[in-house]
């Protein structure tokens, strides 16, 4: 993503969407023009983990044609949580006053980015929540409704966090704020990062935003969640506790 200078500052979307990838190249084929063909004044960055399948090569292809968009090519497959500190890290140095998280696959329908950025003039994050009023999951299980259920009830618990959906990947987040957070010391490589980095956040404002989304499965590819992914989570969670009672990291 080219640098912008300080005449060209006032030309800068006010937001920037934020697309982890690895091999989501049948995804973002699809995904990057849904997003384009949004109102709203937001650019588009795909930070992909050298994917196998072409997704980076793809995303030159897109940034090339549309000037929104732009890509952060990283080392081979390092976990989602480094993807996103490396993204955030990336895009930090750019003048926008939001940043937006959102997965690849569809199971964050590109229609409630509107609805996301508005919430962001009242409050100080956004999240597309599945536990709110209106919101909800599609082709669920029951397992994996007590699953997700059971991990945002042990975050807040833990946590203290005063969020319904505190593992969302919908987020929407104030770059100011994003600096005041050491990102050095994230301890999350996987998915905890959505607990982790919402957790640091709250300790900067309570002012946590939700609007309902409905979350639906992938329908193209493979997903990456797995029992490794869940045992780190409780991991991360516990040990950020401990830090906490310690006095680590403040």
């Amino acid at each position: 993503m080219d640098n912008r200078d300080e005449n060209q500052a006032s030309e800068t979307p006010s937001a920037i969407i934020m697309v982890p990838t690895y091999n989501e190249r049948e995804n973002i084929e699809l995904l990057i023009p849904a997003l384009l063909e949004l109102p709203g004044d937001f650019d588009i960055i795909v930070v992909d983990d050298s994917s196998p399948d072409g997704t980076g090569e793809l995303a030159d292809e897109l940034a090339e044609k549309h000037p929104r968009v732009h890509v952060l090519h990283r080392p081979p497959k390092g976990g989602l949580g480094k993807a996103i500190l490396g993204g955030i890290q990336h895009v930090l140095d750019k003048p926008y006053d939001y940043i937006m998280t959102m997965d690849a696959d569809f199971s964050h329908d590109p229609k409630y980015v509107p609805a996301m950025l508005e919430g962001m003039q009242t409050h100080d994050l956004m999240i597309g929540s599945r536990y709110v009023p209106g919101g909800g999951t599609e082709n669920w299980g029951f397992k994996r409704k007590l699953n997700s259920w059971a991990a945002n009830f042990i975050t807040r618990l833990v946590l203290w966090i005063p969020a319904k959906d505190c593992s969302a990947g919908f987020k929407c987040y104030r770059a100011d704020i994003l600096r005041k957070i050491p990102l050095d010391k994230v301890i999350s490589t996987g998915y905890a990062i959505q607990e982790e980095l919402l957790y640091r956040y709250s300790k900067h404002t309570r002012d946590l935003g939700e609007t309902p989304i409905i979350f639906k499965d992938r329908e193209l590819g493979i997903s990456k969640m797995n029992l490794g992914e869940i045992i780190e989570t409780l991991s991360v969670l516990f040990r950020l506790r401990l830090r906490s009672m310690f006095g680590i990291d403040r």
